[in-house]
């Protein structure tokens, strides 16, 4: 599977273009928009979210709530286009009150963005380097978890700090790292954890107040896995890098780990290693398992069917009330950077988005290991791969 994304930050609509998808995936609108909804919520989120309520139209691919074994074409409208029409029209010539953007905001792909296009309008830049592109992911990766959930597989995530305010350890079972969806959606920064949740609440608003923005870090894991999927013979099929690569796409984010991560370094061997043991499944099947899961579900760039445990951290959001100092590109004199509608902080958001990046990863690697054209086939080939690791 693959994805390709289009659209600017305010203009008609954001599509996303999925290939790949095999025949006889189940795709719901209902399901891809939970998602959307997902992604829009948090606490510390901007104005853009009270003007825009993401839905998906399905222009092709599906019939029948089927997938045909055709690129999926997926549509998210942007409501706010009608406030721009005008300012970010296809066709014709510039309205004569047109007010260019000049003054790179630091932080932001801006300036770089304009040197590399040769421009001094940085509109023409930040409107696609924006995170609202990001909804076109999340849509492209609810088919990718439609892939996945018929294999058994479940992604999820969660906010596991925003500024100094952490989720405490001890509140983690480190196999697993996994909380009940109820818990993480309940919270409004989508932490599993009451306490933490309050405090990462105030946090955001001590930074609304100051005029300043929050970053954090957050977890996405993936349950259900079958061990040997990915690759260790070819760096292109580690899952590690893959996966590293998708979710530092994400815009803002700065790092990612998996597992005990940079502890690593930290720690002796004995300390990092999970050992192998042999265990009981529910039908008493007996197959080796890890012990422990320091390693975060993935050894040698392979799944080992333990808990895929992720961790990545997001910058503080670089557009703020209090801006910081810029220059203006065509009169070179210092100026404060310009204002779009921003978030305070997007953490619990960008953690949505990074499941959906995991979900696409896996869903292609569980293809390349059982198949591409229709799930009747994948499933009997996953099914007695399954069957002959187990028995």
């Amino acid at each position: 599977m693959d994805y390709i994304t289009a659209g600017e930050s305010h203009g008609p609509s954001l599509i996303a273009v999925v290939s790949g998808v095999p025949a006889g995936v189940t795709i719901s609108t209902t399901t891809i928009n939970a998602d959307l909804a997902r992604r829009q919520s948090g606490y510390g989120r901007g104005g853009r979210m009270a003007i825009e309520t993401d839905t998906v139209t399905i222009k092709s691919g599906v019939r029948f709530g089927k997938t045909l074994g055709s690129p999926l074409a997926l549509e998210i409208e942007n409501k706010d286009w009608e406030n721009w029409k005008e300012r970010m029209a296809a066709e014709g010539a510039p309205p004569a009150d047109l007010t260019l953007e000049h003054s790179p905001r630091p932080g932001h792909a801006d300036l770089v963005g304009a040197l590399k296009t040769d421009t001094t309008d940085c509109r023409n830049i930040l409107e696609r380097a924006s995170a609202r592109e990001t909804a076109a992911r999340v849509a492209a990766g609810a088919v990718a978890k439609a892939v996945l959930a018929q294999l058994g597989v479940e992604i999820s995530s969660y906010v596991t700090r925003i500024g100094s305010v952490e989720l405490p350890q001890k509140e983690i079972e480190r196999k697993s790292a996994v909380f009940s969806k109820e818990r993480i959606e309940s919270s409004p920064v989508r932490c599993p954890h009451e306490e933490t949740s309050l405090a990462m609440v105030a946090a955001i608003e001590n930074a609304c107040e100051a005029g300043t923005s929050l970053g954090g870090w957050f977890t996405v894991a993936a349950t259900g896995l079958v061990p040997g999927i990915g690759g260790y013979a070819e760096p292109s099929k580690r899952l590690t890098s893959s996966i590293g690569a998708a979710i530092l796409s994400i815009p803002a984010i700065k790092g990612v780990e998996f597992g005990l991560g940079f502890a690593s370094g930290t720690l002796q061997g004995n300390e990092v290693h999970d050992a192998i043991i042999c265990s009981d499944d529910a039908t008493g099947k007996i197959q080796p398992v890890r012990a422990t899961n320091f390693a975060g579900g993935l050894e040698g760039g392979m799944t080992t069917g333990e808990t895929l445990i992720a961790h990545a951290v997001m910058k503080p959001i670089p557009t703020m009330t209090s801006p910081l100092g810029t220059v203006n590109l065509i009169t070179h004199k210092p100026v404060a950077a310009s204002k779009e509608r921003s978030d305070v902080c997007a953490v619990p958001a960008a953690a949505v988005v990074a499941e959906a990046e995991l979900a696409l990863v896996l869903a292609d690697a569980y293809l390349d290991k059982f198949g591409h054209d229709t799930m009747s086939d994948i499933i009997a080939a996953f099914e007695h791969y399954v069957a002959r690791v187990t028995k």
